[in-house]
């Protein structure tokens, strides 16, 4: 048979395309396989492969990772788990981001050294199997990674609460591997309103001030990827318009279908697109089926809405396994990703470089894009930025009680408001 010869080499499969909607399951899935072959299969976001004792299923030797991620995660270790290596494999992910990802509550505590922990941790976890994983910082790496067959491993930080109001503390993870930082989550910080507080209406019409602009050119010097998910509608227009670089949605779907402020609305996916952007389309029922049962046809829905509004060079995939409890039916886990492909595989308006570019070339373009801005910055000697956040900027929000710099601030504050004392003129303050 034609199309069962045409699987098993590259060069015949763009001519069995033509006769996939009449091909088996099995047949669909032999395609997505010389596919994926060809090009990494990149998913935006996956929130932590939480069960790490399970990750190659060998209770005995990976018990020692699981005490740690006990420690540097105690608040979701023992939830459900979507990721595994063998579930990776299968799956064909030719690179993953690993989002290092702590909660809101620990903004102005220790958000930071805990990101930094669970940075540590995904390090370390490539670093025990390198017969299958591989740390990637960069367009090439990715490339080489799955060149060699290894799973390129990619670190981002969700959440701007991380950075502790420093911009010293980005360029610290951006050395530790870091390529993407989500610039808030479910928190505002002193510099991004987040998409959960927008429609509180003393956060209306607020987005990036300026520290917030610092942040974004900062990461466009560096060669970090911006990543829009989670912002509120302010934000995203505001970093839109001051990146010099595309930005992303890590892990976001269409509003149109599913309105929750975690989706894209179409104006935001044009302006995206006229930006060389693009939005990775999330998993989770409830940004997908809009409630707690979605299936993926449903996710397919939400693929070709984004494609018709934005086009097809911008749209990905960011499933946000392991940071999400309801998943579709079909799409139940990271293994699942050949059935999306395969079932796109029937539908003719799917061509084979579509596919290529949904699976993970739209993401190594807007990547690429990255790196470009940065090098561009870096021939015209662009500096690393030294803006700060006025302390005092601070004095009503969770930072007030401890915020050393504040409390100097307001001492020295309350010093200048202080009547002088009598007496001649040179004679107070002298010891």
């Amino acid at each position: 048979m034609v199309l069962a010869a045409a699987t098993s080499v590259g060069v015949g499969v763009p001519l069995a395309l033509q006769a996939r909607r009449s091909a088996s399951l099995a047949q669909r899935l032999e395609l997505v396989t010389s596919l994926l072959q060809q090009v990494p299969l990149i998913d935006g976001h996956n929130d932590f492969p939480w069960n790490l004792r399970n990750f190659v299923h060998n209770e005995v030797e990976d018990f020692d990772f699981a005490a740690d991620l006990r420690q540097v995660a105690p608040w979701n270790s023992s939830r459900w788990s979507h990721t595994d290596l063998p579930r990776l494999r299968r799956g064909m992910v030719g690179a993953q981001f690993w989002a290092a990802y702590v909660p809101c509550e620990s903004q102005w505590m220790d958000a930071v050294p805990m990101s930094v922990e669970q940075i540590d941790v995904v390090r370390r976890l490539v670093e025990k199997y390198p017969q299958y994983l591989s740390l990637a910082t960069s367009v090439q790496e990715i490339e080489e990674s799955h060149s060699r067959g290894r799973i390129a491993s990619l670190l981002g930080v969700e959440g701007g609460h991380s950075l502790g109001a420093r911009l010293a503390v980005l360029r610290t993870f951006y050395q530790s591997g870091v390529r993407y930082l989500t610039l808030t989550h479910t928190c505002d910080t002193p510099w991004a309103t987040s998409a959960s507080t927008e429609t509180e209406e003393q956060n209306a019409g607020k987005g990036l001030n300026d520290f917030g602009r610092a942040v974004v050119l900062e990461m466009n010097r560096l060669g970090m990827i911006v990543d829009l998910s989670h912002t509120s509608r302010q934000t995203t227009l505001d970093a839109l318009e001051v990146s010099r670089a595309p930005v992303i949605f890590s892990h976001s779907s269409a509003r149109a279908l599913c309105n929750t402020t975690r989706n894209v609305p179409d104006d935001v996916l044009r302006l995206v697109a006229s930006r060389g952007g693009l939005v990775m389309v999330n998993f989770y029922s409830e940004f997908i089926g809009c409630g707690p049962n979605a299936t993926l046809v449903n996710v397919i829905e939400h693929l070709n809405y984004i494609r018709e509004v934005a086009g097809i060079d911008h749209v990905g995939l960011g499933a946000g396994y392991d940071g999400i409890n309801w998943t579709p039916e079909g799409l139940e886990d990271v293994s699942k990703y050949p059935y999306l492909f395969a079932e796109l595989l029937s539908d003719s308006t799917w061509t084979e470089e579509d596919l290529k570019k949904l699976a993970g070339q739209n993401f190594l373009r807007v990547f690429r894009s990255v790196e470009e801005v940065s090098r561009e910055l870096s021939s015209r000697q662009a500096t690393p930025r030294e803006d700060r956040i006025d302390p005092r900027q601070l004095l009503y929000t969770s930072a007030a009680r401890c915020s050393w710099e504040l409390s100097e601030a307001l001492s020295r504050q309350q010093q200048l408001q202080l009547p002088q004392p009598e007496g001649e003129p040179g004679e107070q303050g002298e010891l």
